[in-house]
């Protein structure tokens, strides 16, 4: 379909939550439909209009003069009056803290998104855009919507592949039928016969506040215009058509929103700005050979304690290989003598990279240097990973990553557990120096997962291509927006 003139009139407005797992897919998605000739909208707050959003959107706008500009808009968060620290505008700020993720911090945050409601309201009444893309953890935002007759898309953030098994687990409660929590088990109905533990599920606690309001958010779906989803249909066939064939109504998969971004500068400043200067990592990396370097990342909620910092830094030392090690710290060279082996940096000299803070994720695993990728399983690192080509060691600490983790090493066969085998809201189990070293020495010399790692990666790039799977449900989200426009002018 293109850019036609019609279709360029459309305005997609996209509210994302207010974390960086959710703002940087929502900002890729906001260019992907402004090079379908859509005008997008972003709504955040001021701290993450200016930390996050503005210096990419600016230099989008430059480099696209023939296209609609992505605008933003913002909207205040009191953050005090709802009994939120000042400057919490973002759960970085919660996870760069143990203590308020300890006080309950993270919960309190995500219900004073509530307060959101009625400044929305006022928006889409003077806004009228064509579509809302609300984020999840806005279940109130479908009946926000449909008060001014506005198609609201639900965006999760996740895979088919996740959201199939919590179906799935919610409907049949398979745990109830095992003797032990750590006794594995075959989720019924779902296809591929996958196998998971109770320890490991995230849908047992439907009486807490957190399952009531998960609880409201698929409620909030089902009643919606529908769901987008960060993926291709290539990656997960059998979990693209249950979804829609049995979980969901309609959904469109779009992805991976990570190959939107193409160009040096785009890859590198994907996030926040990087706790070290692009170019000398890229230095770095082409200093070494194809396939030679294990990258290490676990999100930005990881916030692992000294002694397993030192188990995996130690783990790292005995497998042989280079590596690039991101840690979420700030470190000082006396805060590192305190997680770093003795002599480690010595002994590791030349074949080591550790970043502490924010790397520049994209950039390093498109490189031809990197060989695999040790992940937490979050839903966009694990797809960022798929497009660069890399198996990957599985490491999940919470939320729907030991899903994920199914994926990987069930479904795919691309990657290889590290050995965690429960669900921990902060760090998960400990893991051992030589379970570190075992899983990088099998992801790196595995052939057979690294040729088919690779192919993957070949199938994502095409389905973004122009006549590509994702390409065409884009295309056909946008006719279908046009017509319920037109539908809507002629009543």
């Amino acid at each position: 379909m293109g850019t036609s003139g019609d279709v360029s009139k459309l305005h997609i407005l996209f509210f994302p939550y207010m974390a960086h797992g959710h703002m940087i897919p929502t900002l890729d998605m906001a260019k992907l439909f402004a090079t379908k000739g859509a005008k997008s909208t972003i709504l955040t707050t001021p701290l993450n209009s200016t930390l996050f959003f503005e210096k990419p959107i600016k230099s989008f706008n430059q480099e696209n003069p023939g296209l609609e500009d992505i605008a933003i808009k913002i909207l205040n968060f009191p953050c005090t009056e709802l009994g939120l620290p000042e400057g919490c505008e973002n759960t970085d700020f919660i996870f760069s803290n143990p203590d308020l993720v300890k006080a309950g911090l993270t919960l309190k945050f995500l219900l004073a998104m509530n307060y959101f409601q009625e400044p929305l309201e006022q928006l889409l009444e003077t806004m009228k855009p064509d579509c809302l893309v609300g984020n999840m953890f806005f279940p109130w935002a479908t009946k926000v919507a449909d008060k001014f007759g506005v198609p609201r898309l639900v965006f999760h953030g996740t895979g088919y592949f996740s959201l199939c098994t919590s179906y799935c687990v919610r409907l049949h409660k398979p745990y109830e039928k095992v003797a032990s929590s750590s006794e594995p088990f075959v989720i019924p109905e779902l296809p591929g016969d996958i196998v998971i533990t109770d320890e490991q599920l995230i849908e047992k606690e439907e009486e807490s506040v957190m399952g009531r309001f998960m609880k409201e958010i698929r409620e909030s779906e089902r009643d919606s215009f529908g769901v987008l989803v960060n993926s291709f249909y290539e990656l997960e066939p059998a979990y693209s058509d249950f979804y829609k064939n049995v979980v969901a109504k309609r959904a469109w998969d779009i992805g991976p929103l990570s190959l939107r971004n193409r160009g040096f500068e785009e890859k590198a400043e994907r996030g926040k700005k990087a706790s070290i200067d692009e170019h000398e990592c890229v230095k770095w990396l082409d200093s070494k050979k194809c396939d030679s370097v294990i990258y290490l990342s676990f999100g930005s909620m990881a916030n692992f304690n000294n002694e397993q910092l030192l188990e995996i830094a130690a783990g790292l030392e005995m497998s042989e290989h280079d590596f690039i090690w991101v840690v979420n710290k700030n470190c000082s060279q006396v805060e590192m003598e305190e997680w770093l082996p003795e002599g480690f940096e010595e002994r590791t000299k030349g074949r080591g990279l550790i970043i502490c803070g924010w790397a520049p994720q994209v950039l390093i695993l498109d490189h031809q240097a990197v060989g695999g990728f040790l992940t937490h399983c979050g839903w966009n690192s694990l797809l960022e990973g798929v497009a660069s080509g890399l198996p990957m060691v599985t490491w999940p600490l919470g939320a729907e990553q030991f899903y994920n983790e199914k994926l990987v090493t069930q479904v795919l066969k691309t990657g290889v557990c590290v050995g965690v085998t429960k669900m921990s809201k902060v760090v998960g189990d400990f893991i051992s120096r030589e379970k570190v070293e075992r899983a990088v020495r099998e992801v790196m010399c595995g052939e057979e997962r690294r040729k088919h790692a690779k192919e993957l990666a070949e199938m994502a790039k095409d389905a973004v291509k122009e006549g590509g799977s994702s390409d065409i449900e884009v295309d056909r989200l946008m006719e279908e927006l046009m017509l319920v426009r037109l539908q809507k002018g002629k009543e």
